[in-house]
């Protein structure tokens, strides 16, 4: 090649260059405009409101018994909140169920304070005895804030549903053929400039799974890990789930026993 014509060839090269190193310095610079707007937000994070509303609910008596959740068990005995939603969800031999945070409020409500399970759980997010539930378990959450996720593994159901979870995160359906693999299943993916978690291992801490319940500013709401679960399926385009689901359920123990190891930062701050 003769040096006129290789002269354009190394001009161009070096454009190139330039130019994906510059898109390579534009995304990072967006990645981390996003990340200190977060930092900036924390210290008045919203989901706080929720926090004191979950305690207050906890610690009052309400529902046709007129009894509060002071003897409600979240599988560290009744009445003990620090480090239970650490190791949620899991298997109780009172319900013969495996329970995510959030189903096990509402069994506890049924229970202890009278409220109807069923009707609770046909309430759309963010209203009526739902709306309470998030602030539960919001506060629940709060309440285990630094400490390392570790679900329990030992019953045969715990084993099975994370089992069912695992065939749950790979399944490809609907309109777009997606499954929650698609976005979580490998590294470096990302959408709308947001770094994606790889959910198949440990993601690291706050990452995931160990950061819901949490605040979402887009919208102004308090969402649950049940309402991230149902808004996953909804961008998959599969059918809602029914609130605490098997589905939604096994999921959160594959996720969960995934995180092993991960410090908690719910509640969170989310886009």
């Amino acid at each position: 090649m003769t040096f006129s014509k290789s002269v354009p060839l190394i001009a161009s090269a070096l454009v190139l260059s330039g130019l994906l190193a510059s898109s390579a310095r534009a995304q990072k610079s967006a990645i981390e405009s996003i990340e200190e707007y977060r930092a900036m937000m924390q210290d008045g994070n919203p989901a706080e409101l929720f926090e004191a509303k979950g305690e207050d609910l906890w610690k009052t008596p309400r529902g046709p018994k007129k009894v509060s959740l002071a003897q409600c068990d979240l599988g560290k005995g009744p009445g003990v909140v620090k480090g239970a939603f650490v190791e949620l969800p899991r298997f109780f031999a009172d319900t013969q169920r495996m329970q995510d945070l959030e189903s096990r409020l509402v069994s506890c409500m049924e229970t202890l304070q009278g409220f109807n399970a069923a009707e609770i759980a046909k309430t759309p997010f963010g209203k009526g005895e739902q709306n309470n539930v998030t602030a539960l378990a919001t506060w629940i959450a709060a309440e285990s804030k630094g400490q390392k996720f570790n679900l329990p593994q030992a019953h045969a159901q715990e084993k099975v549903f994370y089992e069912v979870g695992k065939r749950l995160f790979f399944q490809r359906a609907g309109a777009h053929d997606f499954a929650c693999a698609s976005c979580h299943g490998s590294d470096g993916k990302r959408i709308r400039l947001q770094d994606l978690p790889n959910l198949t291992k440990n993601p690291g801490d706050g990452v995931g799974f160990a950061a819901w319940p949490a605040y979402r500013v887009s919208n102004g709401q308090m969402w649950g890990m049940q309402q991230r679960l149902n808004d996953c399926y909804r961008q998959q385009r599969f059918p809602f789930p029914g609130f605490g689901s098997v589905a939604t359920v096994a999921l959160g123990v594959y996720l969960g026993v995934n995180g092993k190891g991960a410090i908690s930062v719910a509640p969170a701050l989310k886009r």
